[in-house]
């Protein structure tokens, strides 16, 4: 029986480090501008989830002035545009297939937006760069969106009345009071988005972004070798992942040590 890994076909892939190496800074690229686009539609989602627009809301009175409890202008009454909207984007995107979904953005939307072919580095194809970007970044604002929210419901009304009480805009709580605690609640878990990130960005190689998960690809083609490349890639993503990893749970521990008493 042949063995499962073969040390000389170490050094028939060897030549082709520089794939590897270029794969995982793009690995990185990826997963950076992926959390900065997540976290800025997650924020805009959350605030839309918790918003209090009603539109229709004077169809739930009824002719002596008073909210009708029952019925369907009652229940028209109550509608949030806003909410459902937001709503429905992360029910969506958290209940289908991060492959489904980058085949979508990349096949369908921009199939009919010609995007310029140069390239980054010298390497990075643009064309195809992007398309990963935005629909990984799509995939994880849906997820954000909801550390988000829980992290602003976290923090005690009692802040946001106190705020009021001192004249506080809405805007100016948020701003200055809710969002700054509540960042300091959810950056860990953000961080961990940013693991997984990592991992979940070695779908794009579908669409012709040059990954780690490429790079086996390309050295597969080559040297009809498929285990030790995939060895090598795995070694990759630990060395990515397990520290930063480490390093998060560091920084937790640090931030956590002002709320012991």
């Amino acid at each position: 029986m042949d063995q499962f890994v073969r040390w000389e076909n170490f050094k028939l892939i060897a030549p082709y480090a520089e794939l590897f190496w270029q794969g995982m800074l793009v690995t990185i690229l990826l997963a950076l501008f992926t959390v900065v686009i997540g976290f800025c539609l997650a924020l805009m989602l959350a605030l839309m989830r918790m918003s209090n627009v009603r539109p229709f809301r004077s169809l739930g009175l009824n002719a002596d002035g008073h909210l009708r409890e029952r019925g369907f202008l009652a229940a028209v009454s109550r509608f949030n545009p806003l909410s459902f909207i937001a709503t429905a984007y992360v029910e969506i995107l958290r209940s289908t297939p991060v492959i489904v979904q980058v085949w979508v953005i990349y096949y369908g939307i921009f199939s009919i937006i010609e995007l310029p072919g140069f390239q980054l580095f010298g390497f990075l194809r643009f064309n195809r760069f992007l398309p990963g970007v935005v629909a990984l970044g799509m995939n994880s604002g849906a997820y954000l969106c909801e550390i988000i929210r829980a992290g602003i419901q976290s923090i005690d009304s009692g802040q946001t009345e106190a705020a009021r009480s001192l004249g506080l805009s809405q805007k100016q709580n948020l701003r200055y009071i809710i969002f700054p605690q509540a960042l300091k609640n959810i950056l860990p878990a953000i961080a961990n988005e940013f693991v997984v990130i990592i991992k979940e960005s070695a779908i794009t190689y579908t669409i012709g972004v040059q990954d780690i998960m490429s790079a086996v690809n390309a050295v597969r083609g080559a040297t009809f070798i498929m285990v030790e490349p995939l060895l090598v890639a795995t070694a990759i993503y630990f060395c990515l992942c397990f520290p930063t990893s480490k390093a998060i749970a560091y920084f937790e521990r640090r931030m956590s040590r002002g709320d012991k008493r």
